[in-house]
């Protein structure tokens, strides 16, 4: 018997959401594209206008209540996760969620997920080894910790920077401008550090685990490195990730991420923790 095909929407048709978008347009067996949202609707019908299937531009608050949407993948400014998160999860339905630094003061969103049988499910992104850490982190883990890397620009106006006042022009040389937790990284630095945010809740918590971000104008790629201290293994592991034209602050990887987690839900054989 074939599996009924799932309906997706994309919430945001920025650098991610368009890839997204048009793969499922295009490729997704099992899936299909049921609406998108975006801050520019007009625009976002323009970039639609060779899509194989004519699909509706919506708010974000229409989304989750669309007919035929069962899943919905977030890939908006941090600013507007909550409200879509509670829609999407408040309705019992799937939310894929690239804002992954967005949840970690909002841990509620789980036990609301639990209490009306919805899902959260996060996407490894621009990180790597994310398998590995699970499975390590079913035994004991004594220290996990990232270390960021990025051109000065896939940094700039981040929050924390604009609060201490750092300014990252005519940077010259490497700068360590953040040493803290998983935690503290995801609120100073929304728009720069989900992968922070993913590791923490895949390995030790957002507490335990530590962060340091460098803006470093000799990389040209965001590069993250992983070293994860456990009973069964030592991990180290390095990514250096393509930024997006569209967007430096994310990677070119991140949409291909997002995809290969739509993919697994339909895949027939699943590979990977």
């Amino acid at each position: 018997m074939q599996a009924a095909t799932i309906g997706v929407a994309v919430a945001g048709f920025g650098a991610i959401g368009e890839k997204v978008a048009r793969w499922l347009d295009s490729d997704a067996a099992g899936l299909q594209l049921i609406a998108v949202a975006a801050r520019d609707g007009a625009k976002a019908q323009a970039k639609m206008a060779d899509f194989r299937r004519a699909v509706p531009v919506l708010s974000l608050e229409e989304l989750a209540a669309h007919p035929g949407v069962d899943l919905v993948v977030e890939c908006t400014p941090a600013a507007v996760f909550e409200g879509l998160a509670r829609d999407v999860l408040g309705k019992g339905k799937t939310l894929v969620t690239v804002s992954v630094g967005a949840l970690l003061p909002r841990m509620d969103l789980i036990d609301l997920a639990r209490r009306t049988g919805a899902k959260i499910v996060v996407p490894t992104g621009a990180l790597l080894g994310l398998d590995a850490v699970r499975a390590v982190a079913q035994g004991k883990v004594e220290r996990v910790s990232l270390v960021t890397r990025k051109p000065p620009g896939g940094l700039a106006g981040a929050p924390y920077l604009l609060r201490h006042g750092i300014s990252l022009d005519g940077l010259g040389r490497p700068l360590k401008v953040f040493d803290g937790t998983a935690r503290e990284g995801a609120e100073g630095f929304p728009a720069n550090v989900n992968v922070a945010a993913a590791l923490s809740l895949a390995g030790i918590g957002p507490d335990a685990t530590t962060l340091e971000i460098w803006a470093d104008p000799g990389v040209t790629r965001n590069t993250h490195t992983i070293l994860v201290e456990a009973d069964s293994a030592r991990l180290t592991m390095t990514i250096e990730n393509v930024p997006s034209p569209e967007n430096p602050r994310t990677g070119l990887i991140t949409p291909l991420s997002v995809i290969a987690t739509l993919r697994r839900l339909v895949d027939p054989l699943q590979v990977g923790t």
